[in-house]
């Protein structure tokens, strides 16, 4: 369901009040952040080393059928990544299918979330297997303390699992499993009704239930290996880990000390006004990261840059109306609100338990009144010379804007490219350089 707006925003007071508002220039930077990557056309050699090393075959017989797991997150080169895993599984005489493990998201239907991989490429004839999309589970066990654990009925009914998921620092939490290989178990295999019942006690106890539905899942279904996914700053795959069955909980904490080391950051400690062009659930399941923009939905972990406002100006088309994390911005656009699902964004909040994100923020007409508004609302800014900072969106800051307030205080890993100019406003008030499409290239 969209909410549509009734009445055309034309604030004519508030935009006598904005028009006082005076916005500085800004310079392009780029941040000296660690490249290095696995190659696209190295990983399916990777993938099948992997795999070997854990003496996959050894567990197959001809004729298994085996689930692997898809998730809803936008990993990169993850086409690639499980189109090699089922090609290995079917070389081993094997007949894999796909499962989407993505707890709630697709606004908890069926199809909801086989369109979700389908927007990544996930589809039967890029993958060449089935794609088996169910919202039904079935209890397979319980945890250590006495809870009972759902997985994907497809999934529990299948002769092996392989988990494939990409592990970083979750965005509302912190211990020694976060966004990773046990929570896509705990939470992506659970569907609707497990993902519920781990978010139950809330993201206070977050980390205790990862690890204990994790485990329990671990414990009593048939996972084969698992295949765990590192990015760097870049979006890239930095690192391809296969593990077996008995290896995931112990590998798993020290590959999420590797991913904290690469992931994307902004170096710059804090600002008066961050300003996002695009947010999204192919970003973060907060729309956008907090561990890069400091926009934390719960009091369980902190981090990011620190900032008094935040402004968003879009949500990107692959987050299908999902704009969760819009109630962690202080101003979006009328842009952002009219793209909004609000039963999928509810649907999301009700499965989390947390509704921080999935509020709606102030919403302006236009990017330009967006920012202006962001920025008259601070109390600690000195409006003569704002801190502003503009990114893309948070997988992608090698490139930003900065204010020249910023460009005095520049750290040694930035540098500065050309001269600074006024932000390009349209005739419309919005910004006639903001292209999401060119949010993966390393360009500005």
């Amino acid at each position: 369901m969209r909410l549509p707006i009734r009445k055309k925003m034309d604030f004519v007071e508030l935009n006598r009040y904005l028009s006082e508002i005076k916005l500085p220039k800004f310079y392009r930077a780029r941040q000296m952040l660690d490249a290095a990557h696995i190659n696209t056309e190295d990983i399916p050699d990777v993938i099948r080393r992997e795999l070997d090393k854990v003496c996959l075959q050894d567990s197959l017989c001809p004729g298994m059928r085996v689930a692997v797991t898809a998730g809803s997150r936008g990993i990169a080169n993850i086409v690639v990544v499980l189109r090699e895993i089922v090609r290995y599984l079917q070389a081993c005489q094997t007949n894999p299918f796909l499962i989407p493990a993505m707890g709630s998201h697709g606004g908890g239907t069926a199809e909801g979330q086989k369109e979700i991989l389908r927007g990544y490429g996930i589809t039967e004839e890029a993958m060449g297997c089935p794609v088996i999309s169910s919202m039904e589970v079935t209890s397979i066990g319980y945890t250590a303390g006495g809870r009972p654990v759902y997985i994907d009925r497809e999934a529990a009914g299948a002769d092996g699992i392989v988990v494939v998921g990409r592990i970083k620092p979750h965005t509302g939490f912190r211990g020694s499993y976060q966004s990773g290989l046990m929570k896509m178990m705990a939470i992506g295999l659970g569907k609707q009704h497990g993902a519920r019942m781990c978010h139950d006690e809330g993201f206070e106890r977050m980390a205790y239930n990862v690890e204990a539905f994790g485990k329990a899942v671990i414990s009593h279904s048939n996972i084969l290996c698992a295949v765990g996914l590192i990015e760097n700053a870049f979006d890239e795959t930095w690192k391809i880990e296969a593990m077996s069955k008995e290896e995931i909980a112990i590998r798993e904490p020290q590959l999420l000390e590797e991913a904290t080391a690469h992931m994307p950051q902004i170096l710059f400690p804090e600002c008066d006004v961050l300003v996002v062009d695009e947010i999204g659930k192919n970003f973060s399941g907060d729309g956008m990261d907090p561990n890069v923009t400091g926009t934390f939905a719960t009091p369980y972990a902190t981090g990011g840059i620190k900032s008094e406002r935040v402004c968003v100006l879009d949500l990107a088309p692959e987050s299908h109306g999902n704009g969760m994390g819009c109630g962690m911005a202080s101003a979006v656009t009328e842009r952002v609100f009219e793209q909004l699902e609000l039963e999928a964004i509810y649907i999301n909040g009700y499965t989390c338990k947390d509704l921080n994100g999935s509020r709606i923020a102030c919403i302006m007409p236009t990017d330009e009144a967006a920012i202006k508004f962001c920025l008259g609302t601070c109390v600690h800014a000195d409006l003569k010379a704002p801190r502003i900072i503009r990114i893309f969106n948070s997988q992608f800051v090698e490139y930003l804007w900065i204010s020249e307030a910023l460009a005095q205080q520049l750290p040694d890993n930035v540098e500065l490219l050309g001269e600074a100019e006024y932000l390009p406003f349209g005739e419309d008030g919005n910004l006639t350089d903001r292209e999401p499409r060119q949010r993966g290239q390393r360009k500005l």
